[in-house]
């Protein structure tokens, strides 16, 4: 006869058995290119330590190359020495933005986000007439500089890669940017004491290198320099050409990302074919027989995309590829694919009645409007508008003059309290409606009293509405000039700090007396006020 017992054991070592098969089919060693967090430990394919290959990154002879190195914040213009390692290399200064403090000239705004980081650098290609009083400074040129980490070799072929940015139009126009180079680091900065130097090498000790012209509007772009030096390089400044630049705006520009590497160096990185926007973006990198690609988005595998070429990418992301070779393992540095939404703003205003079209729509009411367009590289481009409707809403003017005086709106002069209603029409030809609500300062200034301690009129003050702050001067002569009472920075309405008709601690004789009164009406308005006042006994 079978034991109970014995066919639950038998049940229960089955079910033990396929349940690690089970766990033995899932959790194992991460596989590298199949989309899988094989081991179960939250992290898929090169994200995850197990499949660590190189990256394949050009080492920058440029220290802190995106200028994310710094001692300290910049909180205003020309604090590039904040960014560490780099040189002012101009007498001319160029500018430190970063996102921990100071984000450029409200006039030349920066494109955002910076290609790299955090920080950037601005500067100028000539000036126009108006700095302290100056003319046109067309020798105004702003350079940046640093010493290398290791010399650019005579002979040796190099490539210099950065992101050039253009502010708002029309302060970046088309211009060329040079690389310049110097055997020695003693030769930076240059032109000391004087802000019209220009370019490098109009003085001793600095040669072109090479240069590449530049044109845009409020976006960044990846620009490249090949040189090969004939001399070996230790120092490098970077900015606007020599050309004199006459000008009547503000020609400005941002630098980052300045990445300096031999062309070698640059061999394996990944390269887009066409704008981000576009429908027909590939990207690629070079070809080799050699070699077995696997593409990676965010660091999780593109199933089947094995090729040297990725079509469509799907979508933003960071993308890589591993190169496997026949004794090699190399993962390419990351291509952020970002795809950019341009934006503008404008303003306008209209009359009340009137409509303005904007995105299919007569817009009449004050307010923000948007539109999504396509721009010329097939970007989102949002279009905000600002409509002010003048006359919709009345303005209210709160007013306050003394008994006498009036207040002036428009051509009109109003010395009554109370409310009024006034049209007014502006230089587009609209009527607004303006209510004016006037008020009198409500102060007296008492012609007499009897200091006899009846507890009826016994002192001398001032009393005033809500109108006065304080009253900032007290004072009583007698008929002759002499000084009986004074106080300062006195409460309206104190009785207990006014006049009690003493003169150095004794009654002083029935009769007049003439007082002068400066009362605080807030906002740094005062009123003097000169008066008789008569003593009874």
């Amino acid at each position: 006869m079978e034991q109970p017992h014995l066919k639950y054991l038998f049940v229960f070592l089955i079910f033990a058995f396929f349940a690690f098969e089970n766990k033995a089919h899932f959790v194992g060693d991460e596989i590298c290119d199949n989309a899988i967090d094989d081991d179960l430990d939250g992290l898929i394919d090169i994200n995850d330590p197990d499949c660590e290959c190189p990256v394949s990154e050009p080492f920058s002879l440029i220290p802190n190359p995106s200028f994310e190195e710094m001692t300290c914040c910049p909180q205003d213009r020309s604090q590039l020495e904040c960014a560490v390692d780099w040189i002012q290399a101009s007498e001319a200064t160029t500018d430190y933005l970063h996102t921990c403090g100071w984000m450029g000239w409200d006039n030349l705004p920066p494109p955002l986000p910076f290609p790299d980081g955090e920080g950037c650098v601005g500067w100028r290609n000539g000036r126009p007439a108006g700095g302290n009083g100056q003319g046109p400074v067309p020798n105004w040129k702003e350079y940046s500089g640093a010493c290398l980490l290791g010399p650019l070799k005579a002979g040796v072929s190099y490539r210099f890669e950065f992101f050039v940015g253009f502010t708002v139009q029309p302060n970046s126009p088309p211009t060329t940017i040079v690389f310049f180079g110097s055997t020695d680091c003693g030769n930076l900065p240059f032109g000391l004491g004087n802000e019209s130097f220009g370019c490098p090498t109009n003085g001793p000790g600095w040669i072109e290198l090479g240069s590449v012209p530049i044109s845009g509007t409020f976006e960044w772009q990846l620009k490249e320099i090949t040189v090969t030096p004939t001399v070996d390089i230790n120092a490098i400044a970077i900015g606007p050409n020599c050309t004199p630049n006459i000008t009547t705006f503000q020609p400005y520009y941002f630098f980052d990302n300045l990445v300096l590497a031999s062309e070698e160096a640059f061999s394996f990185r990944v390269t887009a074919s066409a704008h981000p926007c576009s429908d027909d973006l590939d990207l690629f990198i070079p070809y080799r027989d050699t070699l077995e690609y696997q593409w990676y988005k965010d660091g999780i595998a593109l199933i089947g995309e094995t090729g040297y070429k990725l079509q469509n990418p799907p979508g933003e992301g960071l993308y890589q590829v591993r190169l496997l070779g026949p004794n090699s393992c190399l993962i390419t540095e990351g291509y952020n694919l970002d795809i950019p939404v341009l934006s503008s703003f404008s303003s306008t205003t209209i009359c009340n009645g009137d409509a303005i079209e904007f995105n299919q729509q007569q817009l009449t009411r004050s307010g923000i409007y948007s539109d999504t367009l396509k721009s010329i590289n097939n970007c989102d481009s949002i279009v905000y508008l600002d409509l002010e409707v003048l006359g919709q809403i009345a303005d209210t003017v709160f007013a306050t003059v003394f008994e006498g005086e009036g207040w002036t709106i428009g051509t009109t002069r109003f010395s009554s309290e109370g409310t009024h209603p006034v049209t007014l029409t502006s230089s587009m030809g609209c009527d607004s409606l303006v209510l004016l609500v006037l008020d009198f300062y409500r102060i007296f200034i008492p012609n007499a009293f009897s200091p006899n301690e009846d507890g009826f009129n016994d002192r001398f003050t001032v009393f005033s509405g809500n109108h006065v702050e304080s009253i900032k001067s007290l004072q009583v002569f007698d008929r002759w000039g002499g000084l009986c009472f004074s106080k300062t920075d006195l409460k309206p309405n104190d009785l207990r700090n006014g006049w009690d008709g003493t003169i150095d601690g004794k009654p002083a004789a029935p009769g007049t007396y003439v007082y002068k009164v400066t009362v605080d009406l807030g906002e740094g308005r005062e009123k003097e006020f000169l008066g008789s006042l008569v003593l009874l006994r």
